[in-house]
């Protein structure tokens, strides 16, 4: 089994797990997910712990072991307390607004790009920074990732839609080789 997989999962006083065979759902103050998990896996409960088991003893079973335990304990702290990303527009003229879910990005096109943001997923924009937040760790990361996929950062002068704390490796110009 992978060493993620051994590791138990901790379930907090105010969040409720519901494991019905492959079906699981987890409901907290936050809100309530649902997932099918794969059917060579089996979760047990007890005690306010949930562990991991294999059915067989495959080298793939035992690495969906640790998948399954990860996305298992992400509905639980998603419930319990939100995830959030956090993007940086970078350019001059370039600014982004948020109006009842749909972002409007102005990033360099000759019209402004309208993003809808999926059901789950809240947004607000400061400046330059877009915030958001949602209980779906994974429905957040490809938002964040599609937004960003729009105006990818450039190399030269940095300019585009980035993620918070992303480094991106600067190029010299034409002028450096000189």
């Amino acid at each position: 089994m992978s060493r993620i997989g051994n590791k138990p999962i901790e379930v907090p006083a105010g969040v409720k797990v519901d494991i019905n065979g492959t079906h699981v759902k987890v409901v907290g103050s936050k809100g309530t997910l649902e997932r099918h998990i794969r059917p060579e896996i089996e979760l047990v409960q007890s005690d306010g712990v949930i562990t991991v088991k294999c059915l067989d003893n495959s080298k793939r079973t035992r690495a969906f072991s640790g998948l399954t335990r990860t996305l298992v304990n992400n509905m639980i702290v998603g419930t319990e307390k939100l995830f959030n990303k956090k993007l940086i527009v970078e350019g001059v003229g370039y600014k982004a607004d948020i109006k009842a879910n749909l972002l409007t990005l102005n990033v360099g096109y000759s019209n402004p790009v309208e993003f809808p943001l999926p059901e789950g997923v809240t947004g607000s924009v400061e400046k330059t920074t877009i915030s958001l937040e949602s209980i779906d760790k994974e429905l957040l990361g490809l938002t964040a990732a599609k937004i960003r996929q729009i105006r990818k950062p450039e190399p030269y002068k940095g300019k585009g839609i980035r993620y918070e704390g992303e480094h991106i490796v600067r190029k010299a110009g034409k002028s450096a080789s000189k």
